[in-house]
């Protein structure tokens, strides 16, 4: 049996674990510069409210209809995710963090009963955390999924779904709509829906043969995990990215090239955190730069270099200094320019490293700076430590007016109580 803990509306949630009166209120957390809605509460879903919708084409009716609103707070959210996952850990030997909200729990071997086992799931995290889950149960993972959906979306349900019989499971099938299911995209749900195939008991009566030549061999795992058949186990250790992309738009328009220049460094050097957590290198690096299409009366420019670095590597210094010698390179006076990113590719694991006759850089030394680099902002916050390029400043962060503070990871954002 596997388990599937879903966090109800992440990030509302998140904001409301330390504003209590925000409960049974209206929330919405905006995009990157405060653009898009990316987060409604339940209440401002009954409002209407479309996710991503830009938030400027709604102020008056957001003021209006007195929803809070939020800049995307990811310290916060990223510290509770981890609370939530750790919680969840307790209760199975083995753990799938699947995204930020989100885990697959192996429940095999369990003898319990399977809607307490859920129900005091669902209360521990809601008491030791403060964030509501919902909780599906199910012989496999895409009926995992089934279920917390059923859990989350079916009155009466209060967040629990236990899919552990046959009839139990061909009932929530029979009225599954298909492009719902785990695994099963637009244009597939498009495939199906042209054959009459609407449901996902509909698409249990497909032909194994018709479902592998038409979906490839993905779409016969959904298949058979549908029926019961489990086929797709759980990922314990989360696969080393191939690529990884750093990228943000500016709070505001930039024209001149040290700020920008600062961005990419930033970028540069979030790369190469996450490289080394993966304990990979990259041979390649990506340079973007471009203004903002939407604004057709401005002059418009967007280019990028690929850059092929002589040895592999993962060093924050390294990577900025070839990432800063790419954007010069692309940089052009007389824009008004939008947004920039850095993309390091050809990754490889940090001890199969291709080496070269002419490096001259000390790698031994490198690594040692970077392993304390990452001690130090590990032990004391992000950018404690940090190379000088990446500037004091910052005049080019994401504008975030409406942002909640930090209240698990900055000392002076703690909540005080006055007796």
């Amino acid at each position: 049996m596997f388990a599937l803990v879903d966090c109800n509306n992440f990030y509302a949630s998140c904001e409301r674990v330390f504003r209590p009166d925000l409960n049974g209120r209206p929330v919405v957390v905006l995009s990157n510069n405060d653009g898009c809605i990316i987060a409604r509460s339940n209440e401002a879903k009954e409002l209407g409210i479309k996710m991503g919708e830009p938030a400027f084409k709604i102020a008056d009716f957001l003021t209006e209809k007195q929803v809070t609103v939020f800049s995307s707070n990811y310290v916060l959210y990223g510290d509770l995710s981890h609370r939530v996952m750790n919680t969840l850990g307790r209760f199975t030997p083995e753990l799938e963090v699947y995204s930020i909200d989100e885990a697959f729990l192996n429940l095999t071997g369990l003898t319990v009963d399977w809607e307490e086992y859920a129900r005091i799931i669902r209360q521990t995290v809601g008491r030791q955390v403060g964030i509501p889950v919902s909780v599906g149960i199910a012989p496999t993972k895409v009926l995992a999924k089934v279920a917390n959906h059923r859990g989350k979306k079916i009155p009466g349900q209060n967040g629990i779904c236990v899919l552990d019989t046959p009839r139990k499971i061909g009932e929530a099938l029979e009225t599954f709509e298909v492009g719902e299911v785990w695994g099963i995209g637009r244009q597939y749900r498009k495939l199906l829906n042209s054959i009459n195939v609407y449901t996902a008991g509909d698409f249990l009566q497909l032909d194994d043969d018709w479902v592998r030549r038409k979906m490839t061999v993905v779409g016969l795992r959904v298949k058979k995990e549908l029926a019961g058949i489990s086929c797709l186990e759980l990922e314990l250790i989360p696969p080393a990215k191939k690529v990884i992309c750093t990228s943000r738009s500016f709070g505001h328009d930039q024209t001149a090239l040290e700020p920008i220049e600062e961005a990419v460094a930033t970028y540069a050097a979030r790369c190469a955190e996450k490289l080394r957590r993966q304990q990979s290198c990259a041979g390649m690096l990506m340079v973007f730069l471009h203004t903002n299409s939407f604004k057709e009366d401005e002059p418009q420019y967007a280019k990028n270099l690929v850059c092929k670095l002589p040895v592999p590597t993962n060093s924050t210094i390294e990577l900025i200094h070839y990432t800063s010698a790419a954007l010069r390179a692309i940089y052009k006076k007389g824009y008004r320019y939008k947004k920039a990113g850095v993309i390091v590719m050809e990754i490889v694991p940090e001890d199969r490293i291709q080496g070269s006759l002419f490096d001259c850089v000390d790698r031994e030394k490198q690594a040692t700076v970077m392993r304390k680099l990452d001690e130090i902002n590990g032990k004391y916050g992000r950018d404690t430590l940090k190379v000088a390029a990446q500037g004091l400043g910052q005049k080019w962060k994401l504008r975030q007016e409406k942002l909640s503070p930090c209240y698990t990871t900055r000392w002076q954002d703690i909540i005080k109580v006055r007796v």
